[in-house]
């Protein structure tokens, strides 16, 4: 099983959801993967250098709207050295994505994240705008 993280940057409801659909989509895929939220596992504003090496641990992927992760230099190295697979997704304005937004922006993209993560060497990185799709940074 593979664990996508929603970051707590997102509702939590789009974790639920999204795992919700993807139960369905598990019993006709060859590969089964589960959405969870990092506010629900871990806690209202637990920080970065927390879960990283947690789900680190478990090969897991985290999906995030903060892009620090891969600006602040140290959290970088965290998520380079426990081997994170992170997509980080940037509103197309200061102030972030609206609820549906975010929503519409996964869904339409839920398939080639599934494909990224299956076909990519972890640690991994990639950004996602609304207008450009996802670009592999490092």
């Amino acid at each position: 099983m593979i664990k996508i993280y929603i970051d707590e940057n997102f509702a939590q409801q789009l974790a639920e959801g999204l795992n919700l659909f993807q139960k369905h989509l598990n019993r006709k895929e060859k590969h089964n993967f589960e959405v969870l939220s990092i506010r629900k596992e871990f806690g209202q504003g637990v920080k970065d250098e927390i879960w990283i090496p947690i789900l680190g641990k478990e090969q897991d992927i985290v999906i995030t709207q903060d892009i620090s992760i891969q600006t602040m230099r140290h959290q970088r190295d965290l998520y380079h050295k426990y081997g994170i697979g992170i997509f980080f997704f940037k509103p197309p304005s200061k102030g972030g994505f609206s609820f549906w937004e975010m929503v519409q922006q996964i869904i339409k993209r839920w398939d080639d994240i599934k494909q990224k993560i299956i076909k990519s060497k972890k640690p991994f990185a990639y950004r996602c705008t609304s207008k450009k799709g996802f670009e592999l940074l490092d």
